[in-house]
This record gives C-alpha cells, sequence and structure tokens, in this order.
C-alpha cells in the first residue's frame, strides 16, 4: 500500500512516545470514517458471519453484554474493510517513524464495550504476541468518546522497558480478561481520554486495561491493531498470516513456548 497519506510527527510526539511508551495522535480519523466504520461492524453484527463470529441472544448471553456484543476477532483476515484500517497509510506511517523502520501486520479487533460491559484488568500485550526479540506495538482507535465513565483506556507510563510478566488472577466481576498485571511500585494508571479518530499508539510492554462501562447508555467502541517491527524474528503462533503494507503474508519463525509463567503465553 503506497503512503498516499504520509502523516508527519513532530520531534516531541515522537520523543514522548519513546519517553512514556505512548503516543495519542488527535483526530486521525475522520468523523466521517468513524461513522462508516461502526456502521459496519454493527451490520456484521446484525448480520454475523457464522464462520467468524457468534453473537448471542439475551437469553443465551444470561444478560451479558460482552455476549452479546462480544469482540470480532481478526476480521482482516476474511473482511476488506477492516483490513483498509490494519493497513491504513496514516496509521502505517506513523508507525515507521515510532519503529524507525517497516511495521508488520499481526491482529485486528473490533471492541462494542456497551454499557454495564465489564472491563479488561490491566495487561501487557506482548504476553499474548510474544513477539521477539522486541515487543509488539498497538494502533487503538477510539471510535466513541472514551473516559473513565464509559470504560475508557487506563495507561501506566513508563513501563515500556520492564519485562513482560505472569499475570495473577484478575476480578471477574471487573473483567472478561483472567489476567492482572500489578503495577510497579508507586506508579499509578493514567486516563486515556480520547474523542472519536482518535488513536492511541503504544508498547507492547507498557501496562495498560479498562474498567467496567458504568454509564447508562454510553458505547466505547474501538478498532486496535498490532503491529511488530520488520526486524523482529518471532511471534506467537496464533498471529499468522503477518501482513505487510500492500496485504502479501511476510514469514516469520514461531515463538517457542515457555514465557513469564514457564509456558504458552494466551
Amino acid at each position: 500500500m503506497p503512503l498516499t497519506d504520509f502523516f508527519e510527527l513532530t520531534a516531541d510526539q515522537i520523543h514522548q512516545y519513546h519517553h512514556d511508551g505512548y503516543l495519542i495522535v488527535r483526530a486521525l480519523i475522520s468523523t466521517e470514517e468513524v461513522d462508516a466504520i461502526n456502521a459496519h461492524f454493527l451490520a456484521m453484527h446484525d448480520n454475523p458471519p457464522r464462520d467468524h463470529y457468534q453473537p448471542l441472544d439475551s437469553r443465551e448471553a444470561g444478560g451479558d453484554p460482552l455476549k452479546m456484543y462480544p469482540r470480532i476477532m481478526q476480521p482482516h483476515r476474511w473482511d476488506n474493510f477492516a483490513r483498509r484500517y490494519l493497513l491504513d497509510s496514516r496509521i502505517w506511517s506513523i508507525l515507521q517513524q515510532l519503529l524507525g523502520e517497516e511495521p508488520v501486520a499481526a491482529q485486528s479487533m473490533y471492541y462494542f464495550k456497551p454499557a454495564g460491559a465489564r472491563g479488561q484488568a490491566l495487561h501487557q500485550d506482548n504476553f499474548y504476541l510474544n513477539v521477539k526479540p522486541g515487543t509488539c506495538i498497538a494502533a487503538w482507535i477510539a471510535l466513541d468518546r472514551c473516559d473513565s465513565d464509559n470504560g475508557g483506556l487506563q495507561v501506566i507510563p513508563h513501563t515500556q522497558n520492564i519485562e513482560v510478566v505472569c499475570p495473577e488472577k484478575s476480578d471477574a466481576d471487573l473483567s472478561f480478561s483472567p489476567n492482572y498485571v500489578a503495577p510497579p511500585p508507586g506508579a499509578e494508571p493514567v486516563s486515556a481520554d480520547m474523542g472519536p479518530g482518535d488513536v492511541l499508539f503504544f508498547n507492547g510492554n507498557v501496562i495498560h486495561g479498562s474498567l467496567p462501562n458504568r454509564s447508562a447508555t454510553r458505547w466505547r467502541r474501538s478498532y486496535i491493531c498490532h503491529y511488530m517491527a520488520d526486524s523482529d524474528r518471532e511471534i506467537a503462533q496464533s498471529y499468522f498470516p503477518l501482513m505487510n503494507a500492500d496485504g502479501h503474508e511476510v514469514l516469520r519463525a514461531v515463538a517457542p513456548g515457555g514465557g513469564p509463567c514457564g509456558g504458552l503465553e494466551g
């Protein structure tokens, strides 16, 4: 994919990413695009491709909003619209500047997170992707206004340089994920408040997560993609096939098991 929409970061923005472990780029995705992305995935929910996505009705879900509106995992593998934003040239150009080299695309996810949905306990993405010798990087596209009321993302600055650790068990009443990574001593989560179309880029070792959506009616939708640097040689097997900017498959080695928990990540 040619970089027809190159987005040039400032030196301060690049410094902030490397200093804090994350960077929010405001209004990278237009309002019209945000509306189109949400409409596309809502239509997918209403007419689900059964081989790829299976939401439950309220009775089957027992009232759990995340079972009625579960994450759509890896839609880029079978949906051209989803692939377009995984490989979006604006996002790709920012990744190039933050990584200092070409990215490789590994994952896409669409989150609905309706009112009443649980959050995701603090965690590190590279526990799952297991990118080596470096780490992964995320591009987290906000598709609603995201804040502490509706379960917006929280990040712990300066944790990009810590090792990936074996998580503890999370509180199932608050988190749909069973894994929890405790903040380092003295570190506190910071709310990454975002507007629709803002994109948060963060290092795969950064500890982050979200609280439940405690609002009465608000959604907290997002489209999240993960990448690795071209120079990284290994990644967990479940993320294959990998893609370059043109959507062509990229070959890498399968990262062996035996991570921080002594077994297979994920």
